[in-house]
């Protein structure tokens, strides 16, 4: 209690500072899954992905990014035995950022597309190891994560495989591929709106105090689904036959239709990993905070105020504006070869899943869902359609991050007990 009235200051200022540190170190690594397959199909450049990026990356962590920090926060271990020391709290959640924050500044130089949520489960987990011990772990809540971080890209993959099936039926086996291009693809456009709006409303916003009822959660999804897919159809309608095109690749200007049609499955994309991990970078932070502002006295809930939030998604912008391009390249390009209807596909699922899950408090990996996706729509096309060898690198990287957390999370706890005991 002493050490934390004598340096809430400078606990404070260590706080925000690392807890921004690991959202910029999301934002560089993890962009490639919110990015990457637009990017890598060629229907965005990079300058339009970051700018899509910052605005709905934003938005969704600041808008729907309240509900799955509590998992973060709260669920992996267990403070009950170090309530008299709550400063052991308090290193180990500076700790862990830091920890984290540091791994992933390292994979995204390396170009590594690593989980930022295997990152921070892995650094919270050495650190208590280390200062607590085993018992101290909720090893449930463990499990349930390690599950979900093999359900994730099932789904994933399961969702995607499936949107890319039905595209093939309704549009590309058709015997006018283009004009059911045109007639089908507001239908894909509202889908999107309609789950990402749906998903929020229903479940996102209770931090803001907006208590909808379902049917209201409905309607307003629907009238958002029919407002994006309003949207859609003019950007689609201006879409022309390419006669030239078709000569190379029989499907070219369908290929052209799914173009405009990526912006909204990319907006969607962001704003669902904003979601989900940004509560990777302040749970932990606002473990801190609670712990500064109650006096020391470590509580086993607390409000989570806007401003972390706003730091939160903040940070994800920074990183993502200033090396996001690193890791944007590997899963846009390196796993299959897409297109925009692939890529559109994948992220489609992928956004939906990451939103769902994040409203179940879930603190599930985008890396995995979206990996899973985009080995969907390979699948559609046969095993063969897929580099298995990147496939093993990118499933190494990730076995290795947990461990990499741990340890440096224990080793910066240390640290930092030194420091000020």
């Amino acid at each position: 209690m002493e050490i934390i009235a004598q340096y809430h200051t400078v606990f404070f200022i260590m706080a925000v500072i690392f807890g921004l540190y690991m959202t910029w170190g999301i934002g560089a690594n993890d962009v490639a899954n919110a990015m990457g397959t637009s990017v890598g199909s060629g229907a965005i450049t990079v300058r339009q992905a970051l700018i899509i990026a910052a605005i709905f990356e934003f938005v969704g962590a600041f808008l729907a990014g309240g509900h799955v920090t509590a998992t973060i926060r709260k669920g992996i271990i267990d403070p009950s035995s170090i309530v008299n020391n709550p400063e052991i709290l308090l290193f180990g959640m500076l700790a862990s950022l830091l920890a984290a924050g540091t791994w992933l500044m390292v994979a995204s130089l390396r170009g590594w597309p690593v989980s930022t949520t295997h990152s921070i489960v892995g650094a919270i987990v050495g650190f208590a190891i280390a200062a607590i011990g085993l018992d101290a772990i909720q090893w449930g809540k463990i499990g349930q994560i390690a599950a979900s971080w093999i359900v994730s890209p099932v789904l994933g993959g399961l969702a995607a495989f499936l949107l890319m099936m039905s595209i093939r039926r309704f549009i590309f086996e058709t015997d006018k591929p283009f004009r059911s291009a045109k007639r089908w693809s507001p239908v894909y456009v509202f889908l999107v709106g309609f789950v990402i709006s749906l998903v929020t409303i229903f479940k996102g916003l209770k931090h803001l105090d907006l208590d909808l009822s379902v049917p209201a959660s409905f309607l307003v999804a629907i009238v958002f689904g029919l407002i994006v897919a309003g949207l859609g159809w003019m950007l689609i309608s201006r879409v022309e036959i390419d006669e030239d095109a078709d000569l190379d690749f029989h499907f070219a200007s369908v290929e052209k239709i799914f173009a405009p049609m990526m912006l909204f499955t990319a907006a969607a994309m962001a704003f669902a990993h904003g979601s989900n991990d940004v509560a990777n970078g302040i749970g932990p932070l606002a473990a801190v905070v609670s712990i500064l502002n109650s006096g020391g006295e470590v509580l086993q809930s607390s409000q989570l105020p806007n401003w972390i939030l706003l730091l939160g998604g903040t940070g994800i912008v920074l990183g993502l504006s200033t090396m996001g391009y690193r890791v944007m390249k590997t899963i846009g390009t390196h796993i299959t070869a897409l297109t925009p209807s692939r890529a559109f596909c994948a992220e489609l699922a992928a956004a939906s899943i990451v939103v769902l899950a994040s409203r179940t408090g879930m603190p599930v990996s985008t890396t995995h869902i979206l990996v899973g996706a985009v080995v969907g729509v390979g699948l559609a096309r046969g095993v063969g359609a897929i580099d298995l060898r990147v496939i093993g690198g990118i499933v190494v990287s990730w076995l290795v991050t947990l461990p990499v957390g741990g340890v440096l999370a224990a080793l910066f706890f240390f640290t930092l007990k030194g420091m000020f005991s």
